[in-house]
């Protein structure tokens, strides 16, 4: 299991016709704010702040085609023009399972990433895909 340190939060929440939203700074728009959003925008504080990735090279849930099926990710950061590590997040009351892990695996299919972390912002684990060993920490950009 990795160890996060989260940044204090300082995001926009509004409520707007009985529902609480949250400004996502990556995609530019108000979101509803769920439990997975709450997970996901914490973790992508701590990786923008904390572990300075480029806020510009991270991706927040875009669509991909696992055949004929429509997905969405929740998070890919890239480097050197392709994806280099995708994020799934659930929310904190969802156990990390074999569930999970079998659906980043299938999107990895389409987007063949170095690493894989499934956080639900309590427990947080990641595996580099070509050594498939697990990590004990976020990787530096």
């Amino acid at each position: 299991m990795i160890k996060i340190d989260y940044p204090n939060p300082t995001f926009k929440i509004k409520t707007e016709s009985h529902q609480e939203l949250i400004f996502d700074t990556n995609r530019k728009k108000w979101i509803v704010l769920t439990p997975e959003e709450w997970v996901r925008q914490n973790f992508l504080q701590y990786l923008i702040q904390t572990k300075k990735y480029p806020a510009s090279l991270i991706s927040v849930e875009k669509e991909i085609s696992l055949g004929e099926l429509k997905k969405r990710y929740d998070v890919v950061i890239y480097k050197n023009d392709k994806p280099w590590m995708m994020v799934e997040c659930k929310e904190m009351e969802v156990p990390i399972s074999e569930k999970t892990i079998l659906q980043i695996l299938n999107y990895n299919q389409i987007l063949e990433v170095e690493f894989l972390i499934i956080t639900n912002g309590k427990e947080t684990f990641g595996i580099e895909t070509s050594t498939k060993k697990y990590l004990s920490f976020i990787p530096e950009y």
